[in-house]
């Protein structure tokens, strides 16, 4: 996993010196009679559009790299969910990265049809595509260096229905996490890098939190699963603060990677279906 695939898992749908998060305990209660292959939206609408300011922890030193911003589009049976990541100007002596990541979902189930993800990372480059048929458990993978150049073309069979990283995102929002006792915990499946995973979001209580440069937030705290390898350690932990009202929007999220530590902070926000009121 690169850069801007943590942001989108963390917001995740996404991607700094404090201590390491986490470490809190509270017991598990895995949720009974969550639907995996259908959810439906009141939470979001057309034209919402989210933007963050991710920063770089490094030896103790904290860099502002770059922004990630999500948007909505209502596309009649299908919302389009698009993400777009880049690092600034003067962080790129350190690190290039620009990614563009779209997905399109059924209105009616909140699962991906269709997604697709340009990564320009350093000298990592590479355009996918793919094609969710949930009925069938079939992911059709497309691959090239970059768009229009040669595609080579694989399938994979997964066990249920699954989501991308984007979609992920969108479909854990309109969840009612606010009315469960912490531990309440959400399984998912997510499809990445040719690959399934069962993950897990796991509900840490009600928290008031302060976010830098953008005032208190009432919030809903979260532990999400990670998946270790390049980017994640074995015993990472990754925090995620949500707003406690009716929009549900992600205000921070913290996180341990394998070298130093990232954050991802609401910069500006637009087009929210509610007023914006865990903010005061």
């Amino acid at each position: 996993m690169k850069t801007t695939k943590i942001v989108l898992f963390c917001a995740t749908l996404l991607s700094m010196a404090f201590t390491v998060p986490g470490h809190q305990f509270v017991e598990e209660q895995i949720a009974e009679n969550v639907e995996p292959c259908s959810n439906s939206n009141n939470t979001f609408q057309h034209n919402e559009k989210l933007t963050y300011k991710i920063y770089y922890n490094w030896n103790f030193v904290w860099l502002a790299a770059g922004e990630v911003t999500f948007r909505v589009y209502d596309e009649g049976n299908q919302y389009h969910y698009s993400a777009r990541g880049e690092t600034y100007d003067s962080y790129e002596w350190f690190y290039t990265v620009k990614d563009d990541y779209d997905s399109w979902v059924d209105k009616n189930t909140l699962l991906p049809n269709y997604s697709e993800r340009s990564v320009n990372e350093g000298d990592y480059h590479i355009f996918e595509k793919i094609a969710f048929n949930q009925a069938a458990r079939k992911m059709t993978v497309i691959r090239a260096d970059h768009r229009g150049a040669a595609e080579t073309k694989t399938e994979h069979n997964v066990q249920d229905c699954v989501h991308d990283v984007l979609s992920s995102l969108y479909n854990l929002r309109n969840y009612d996490f606010a009315s469960q006792q912490a531990g309440y915990t959400i399984p998912f499946r997510v499809f990445m890098d040719k690959e399934e995973f069962p993950l897990k979001m796991k509900y840490m209580g009600k928290e008031r939190k302060k976010v830098h440069n953008m005032g208190k937030y009432n919030t809903l705290k979260f532990q999400p699963t990670l998946i270790a390898g390049n980017v994640f350690k074995d015993d990472a932990k990754m925090t995620v603060w949500v707003s406690d009202d009716q929009n549900r929007i992600p205000v921070l999220i913290e996180s341990p990677v394998s070298v130093g530590s990232v954050k991802m902070v609401l910069k500006e926000y637009w087009g929210l279906k509610y007023d914006f009121k865990a903010k005061n």
